[in-house]
């Protein structure tokens, strides 16, 4: 079966007065219909160059894109009535009401709420209470499920969301992940950009950029699988002072804080967790701590960056 969105050697460049900054270069993946599809990096990384290309509000200088199978660029009419899109920032109407938002988005894509209400409704029935407030003065969670709804009021095939959860507070962001595979069992096929490296675990699959270049596609284990170095976790009761002994010696490849302990990954292997108790007692550290731990989504990024 063909994939739902299809990238190929994407790449696009903007001038910003007289210097040529690279977006993103030659991307390359595909999504599947019913899949998560997390775009995963920092910010300026990319990933919204690349929304804006896929959902035909920038054309890339070179490579070509198709959602559905058709063509970003000449069939841009057929992709904007099959596509739901969340920008990372509200823009919705503020000083339109739940209700009139709602109403707008469908008017404008030929449909109404009671057409489509099956698809929102266990989104919209969380927001249904304030349909009569205005939008700006709803809170982060509630403008978010708002902003869902509209995106879907149409019935898209596929749903693009950029950074939807930045700014939003833990309990509205466990709630939308959840809204989202409920969506994905309906078979729409969702790409999702976030900066939270936690997030890249709930997706089927990842890409992780920097930038605007990929540095690996695959399933979160897939990415984890790839990182092929032992990676200690080190805490004592100077933790800044203990970063910049550790990165003195001349054998550790990284060193960089990770919470409330520092993650550690050492050029070769070999005695390596003498060598970190060696450093703690040579800095008279108290209340230390050495121990080998299996490495995050987000490990595998930081080591990916520096390769």
């Amino acid at each position: 079966m063909r994939p739902t969105i299809i990238i190929e050697n994407i790449t696009k460049t903007y001038r910003v007065k007289k210097e040529v900054i690279e977006a993103v270069t030659g991307i390359n993946f595909s999504v599947e219909k019913g899949e998560i599809f997390g775009l995963i990096g920092p910010d300026g990384a990319g990933k919204t160059s690349l929304f804006h290309i896929l959902t035909t509000l920038a054309l890339a200088d070179s490579g070509s894109a198709s959602i559905d199978g058709f063509d970003v660029i000449k069939d841009y009419k057929q992709i904007r009535s099959s596509i739901g899109y969340m920008p990372g920032k509200f823009s919705l109407y503020q000083d339109l009401s739940v209700q009139e938002n709602l109403e707008f988005f469908a008017t404008i894509f030929n449909t109404t709420i009671e057409q489509n209400y099956e698809m929102i409704k266990e989104i919209y029935r969380q927001i249904e209470p304030f349909k009569t407030r205005k939008a700006g003065q709803l809170s982060g969670g509630m403008k978010q499920k708002l902003a869902l709804c509209c995106a879907l009021i149409h019935k898209p095939s596929v749903l693009f969301l950029d950074e939807p959860t930045t700014g939003v507070d833990a309990v509205s962001r466990k709630e939308f992940w959840e809204m989202l595979y409920r969506l994905k069992n309906q078979g729409i096929a969702i790409l999702v950009s976030t900066p939270y490296m936690d997030e890249a675990s709930l997706c089927d699959r990842v890409a992780l950029i920097q930038k605007g270049k990929l540095l690996s596609v695959n399933t979160p284990k897939g990415i984890v699988s790839e990182f092929k170095k032992q990676l200690w976790s080190v805490k004592a009761d100077d933790m800044f002072q203990l970063m910049n002994d550790i990165k003195k010696n001349a054998s550790i490849a990284s060193c960089y804080p990770f919470g409330q302990v520092h993650h550690v990954v050492f050029k070769t292997e070999g005695n390596s967790k003498a060598q970190l108790e060696q450093i703690i007692a040579q800095g008279k550290y108290s209340q230390s701590e050495v121990k080998l731990i299996e490495p995050s989504v987000e490990d595998c990024f930081m080591a990916l960056m520096q390769e």
